[in-house]
């Protein structure tokens, strides 16, 4: 199983950043896939969620109305659109399969 970020920056507040995972080696259409976060010196977040084929989708209160989440199954592929960030959006995003499987995380600042 891989999986592996992309997308992340430096961003002024107020704008936009898209995070992709590309997943590989498993069928992907069979899982269920959340984003987390984690910020320095606190816990890991749970971002949003998404059901294997887009029917279930969920969000942490701290992003609802700003974030999207996505997938493409053809191309193996869940995406974070990131719309109106805030400073305290700085963090690492991980993608993530629920059987405890992990990408290595992009780093996203939001700061002017």
């Amino acid at each position: 199983v891989q999986l592996v970020e992309s997308g992340g920056g430096l961003v002024q507040p107020g704008g936009s950043l898209r995070l992709s995972c590309a997943a590989s080696v498993f069928t992907f259409s069979n899982y269920l896939m959340r984003w987390y976060r984690q910020a320095p010196g606190k816990e890991r977040e749970l971002v949003a969620v998404i059901g294997s084929i887009s029917r279930i989708i969920r969000y942490g209160d701290s992003v609802k109305g700003r974030f999207i989440i996505s997938r493409d199954n053809a191309k193996n592929m869940v995406y974070l659109q990131m719309n109106s960030l805030k400073p305290e959006d700085t963090a690492v995003y991980y993608c993530n399969r629920p059987d405890n499987y992990w990408g290595q995380g992009t780093q996203v600042t939001v700061s002017s």
